[in-house]
């Protein structure tokens, strides 16, 4: 009897500090990981697609022209 707490205390998550912490640093790695892959394609998505054609006034130009 005594055998079976001992292997379910080294198999539980809030006893055996060892295992519990290296879950949780892969867990940090995987989100951390999401995160600036979500980023990255947000960004991706939403960049500058290029110069867009602006109609602009004959009087605001470098050498205006005036009617």
């Amino acid at each position: 009897m005594s055998h079976e707490t001992t292997d379910n205390k080294e198999k539980d998550f809030t006893k055996n500090w060892v295992n519990s912490s290296r879950f949780l640093f892969y867990l940090q790695v995987f989100c951390i990981l999401a995160f600036v892959l979500g980023g990255c394609y947000r960004l991706y998505n939403q960049r500058y697609k290029g110069k867009p054609t602006v109609e602009v006034q004959k009087s605001s130009e470098y050498k205006p022209e005036y009617k």
